[in-house]
This record gives C-alpha cells, structure tokens and sequence, in this order.
C-alpha cells in the first residue's frame, strides 16, 4: 500500500516488496519498536518508569505530535500513502533518538544516568504505544500483536502525542513484529503466485522496444514518450532503492539491466543517439 499510486493504476514487484519490509517495516519500524521494548524488558523488568524530561526529550514530543497532526490529516483525506509516510518518520524519529543518547551506555553508569536511560526508553515505549494504534487500519493483525506486548487495549487517537503509558505498568515479553524476506523466499513466492498474467520486467521492455522499433521503422511518431520516461525514472527509482537496501546482486543487476533498455527505447522514441557518451568519444579519436 506504501507503494501504491492513489491517482493511477498500481503494478507490484516482489523486488519492491523485499525492499520495503526489510528497509521500513525490519529495520526501522519493527528495530525501533523492539529496541525500546526489549531494553525496558531487560533492564527495568518490562516496567514503565518516570519520566523526567528534558529540553531535547521535549523537542522529540513536539516532532512526533507534528508527524500525528500530520497523520490524522491525512486520514481524513483518505491519503493513505502520506498516512504511512508519517508512521515511518515517527519511527525515525524514535530509532535516531535512540541512537544520539545511547541508553546502553548510560544504563551501566551512575543512578542518575541508570535514571536517564530508563526516561529515554521509557519515551520510546510511549511512541511505540502511538505507533501501535498509527498502524492499526494498515496492519491490524502487527498492531494487535504489538498491543499485546504493551499490555494495552486499542485506544482513542488525540490530536497531540501525550504519554499513554504510565510509570508502572507492566508490559509483557517483546517479541520481533517483523521477519526478514530472504531472496529465496521471494523466488518461492513469484513460482507460486505469479501466473499467467504476470509479466517479468524484462519481458515488458522487451514488448516496449518492439513497438518503438516498428514505430520508429514506418515513421509512425504516436509512441508515447511521457509513458516511457515515466517507466524510466520509476525503473531509476526502483535500482536506487535496491542499491541502498544492499539487495541481491542478481536481482539489482536484471533491474539495471531493464532500466538501460528503457532509457534505450526513449531515446529511440525521441529520436536521439542511444550510445553511450564514452563509446562516442573513443569513435571521434
């Protein structure tokens, strides 16, 4: 759904999917959430501390309430994609949050630092609680299961982000809200759901270039050139995102492969040379 265009129609990449649970919902949703679990569970005995704030924890309260004004916003205009964007960056905000204080040093140090990781953490609880019901319309079946380890039942949504645990209330063990998709288990999923009207990416900028290429031989110029630099910057898209997510090598290499024959094609369509600017250079010499 994060993926999903609202004013046009959607395709789906298993590639795409791979990318965004283990980026967004592993990484950076389900880390934070688990973070901030389990260091409470481990050290605190899964027990809600006071929280005595400072200026930078208030600074963080006022980021997140501006992501959850941000949400409900959006909700109420059915932008569901912006909806998601805001749980994300609200999950960011907590894992960054985390990372700069680093409670795991302080909880090892004097009573007043112990005291200070346990308000660090115990803030984070507080934005997993958010979190817990942000998702709920997308994921009910994550949110209930993240309920579950806060100890609470679903709740009301205020227009500001308030503290929704109180100092000792007692959670339940954490457990991970999200697994890892490994390669294997995508290529299991495409053999079993694919059929027979599903297209391979190579197999559709295969059909594209026979169309430019019979258009371009009888001089016919109706070739849609805005749909296919649309296809291009989306195939960019796609092969930046998986280089940042580290994915397969094979997988990265058939979407880079498919993004050359696109920008191939266009330029084909709009009637520019296609070879690349190093191969020109060595034929001038």
């Amino acid at each position: 759904m994060y993926q999903r265009p609202e004013t046009q129609d959607s395709s789906f990449c298993w590639a795409d999917l791979q990318l965004k649970n283990n980026s967004e919902l592993l990484n950076n949703l389900g880390n934070f959430v688990n973070r901030a679990l389990t260091f409470l569970y481990n050290n605190f005995g899964g027990v809600v501390p006071e929280l005595s704030l400072t200026e930078d924890d208030k600074v963080v309260i006022a980021k997140v309430s501006k992501q959850l004004s941000h949400y409900i916003g959006f909700m109420d205009k059915v932008r569901l994609r912006d909806s998601i964007r805001c749980i994300l960056s609200i999950s960011k905000i907590g894992n960054q949050y985390i990372q700069f204080h680093k409670p795991w040093e302080l909880v090892k140090g004097a009573p007043a630092e112990r005291a200070r990781s346990a308000t660090i953490m115990g803030l984070c609880a507080n934005v997993a609680c958010l979190l817990s019901q942000l998702i709920q319309p997308f994921m009910p079946d994550t949110s209930e299961a993240l309920r579950n380890q806060l100890n609470i039942p679903m709740f009301q949504l205020g227009p500001h982000f308030v503290q929704l645990l109180k100092a000792g209330h007692q959670m339940n063990k954490p457990e991970p809200l999200f697994k890892k998709i490994e390669q294997t288990t995508v290529e299991q999923m495409q053999k079993r759901f694919m059929g027979k009207q599903a297209e391979p990416i190579q197999k559709v900028v295969n059909g594209i270039g026979n169309r430019v290429a019979q258009a371009h031989s009888s001089g016919d110029t109706s070739i849609d050139v805005d749909e296919l630099t649309r296809l291009v910057q989306q195939q960019g898209s796609k092969v930046r995102e998986l280089k940042a997510a580290k994915a397969d090598k094979a997988v990265i290499d058939q979407e880079v492969d498919a993004l050359l024959k696109l920008k191939k094609e266009l330029a084909l369509a709009t009637g520019q040379d296609s070879t690349p600017e190093q191969k020109q250079k060595k034929k001038k010499k």
